[in-house]
């Protein structure tokens, strides 16, 4: 059954679309624009949609602090996180072929938590609106680390992950060290961030994620055209004129600068990038994980989970981080059963 259309929008070029892919990324930005809207609705306060589009359009109101300020701002930040770590989830899990592999797996999240709390701890943070970069600049590092320690006459995909275990395991020690070291005060900052929360977070943070999404567009568009040879065994890849080696530290070096932005943005969140992959794939049934709809699956769970951590049990607000984990978790522990149980089912045929 052919599964794909082949469109012309000039004479001269021709595009093949994958029709389920299509019809999902459609549900997907509908189920999307629905969850912003009920989260810009739904709180302590009740705004009626028609309240928040009234505050939207004329930038005043009653509303004006809860939709205007508050909501809003942390609902655009929830959908730019989380699409960027579907992002950088898939385009990890491509390199390593491994569903397994995430940014927060192989040490990005550890490695921007530790930068941030031995800025914190040395006084080196000027501001606070210093810490995101901060925390790029860790998660970039411990990901460059990774790589090099991992590298045995070219990228190997396993050792890749398998370090990365390990550098993460080394950096949470060094968080840990300092959270039994430290000022109370300090301590409940450090540990605040570390949950991952998009509370008290809005325009400021979103603003450069936009702009490094933006940035990155032309990168993630070349990242789609060279993922399906990636997925194939390296010496497969390379009889199709694929630089294996090279298009592997592209496409990581692209997924670990998405997760590290989106960790300086909202603390380390889990889960999302080792999950909206696998979930969009499921949901399309394409051959190769869909950048499109990882990164809206990704903005819709998140979304999601900050809306069912605002109201779950009001008026306290859970960390989006804690509710991810506790959900993501499962998920990982159903995964690794299910790797585990398919070489039987292999052999038993």
């Amino acid at each position: 059954m052919n599964t794909h259309t082949v469109l012309r929008p000039t004479p001269a070029t021709s595009l093949l679309l994958h029709r389920r892919s299509a019809v999902t990324a459609l549900a997907l930005f509908v189920l999307l624009a629905g969850l912003m809207l009920a989260s810009a609705c739904v709180g302590q306060t009740y705004v009626s949609p028609v309240g928040v589009w009234h505050t939207l359009a004329t930038g005043g109101g009653p509303y004006e602090l809860v939709v205007g300020e508050l909501r809003v701002p942390r609902v655009i930040l929830g959908a730019l996180v989380g699409a960027a770590l579907g992002l950088s989830g898939a385009l990890v899990q491509t390199v390593t072929r491994n569903p397994l592999a995430s940014p927060d797996v192989i040490g990005v999240g550890h490695g921007a938590a530790a930068a941030t709390v031995l800025a914190l701890a040395g006084g080196t943070v000027a501001t606070p609106g210093s810490l995101p970069l901060v925390s790029v600049a860790g998660g970039v590092t411990a990901a460059a680390l990774v790589y090099a320690l991992a590298w045995r006459h070219g990228m190997q995909p396993g050792r890749f992950v398998l370090t990365g275990v390990g550098i993460g395991v080394a950096l949470s020690a060094v968080v840990q060290l300092y959270l039994t070291d430290s000022e109370l005060e300090a301590a409940e900052q450090v540990k605040l961030w570390l949950t991952g929360s998009l509370n008290g977070r809005g325009y400021e943070q979103a603003g450069p994620l936009a702009v490094v999404l933006l940035l990155a567009l032309p990168a993630l568009l070349w990242a789609a055209r060279v993922m399906r040879p990636l997925g194939l065994d390296p010496d497969a890849a390379a009889g199709l004129g694929v630089r294996v080696d090279r298009v592997r530290l592209g496409v990581t070096l692209l997924g670990v600068v998405l997760a590290a932005t989106a960790t300086g943005a909202a603390g380390p969140i889990g889960f999302v990038a080792l999950t909206a992959p696998q979930l969009a794939r499921r949901l399309t049934r394409s051959p190769q994980l869909p950048l499109l709809n990882s990164a809206l699956t990704g903005a819709v769970v998140l979304v999601a989970a900050d809306l069912t951590a605002r109201t779950l049990v009001p008026p306290l607000e859970i960390p989006v981080g804690a509710l991810t984990a506790l959900v993501g978790g499962p998920y990982l522990l159903w995964l690794l059963g299910r790797r585990t149980d398919t070489p039987a089912r292999h052999t038993r045929g």
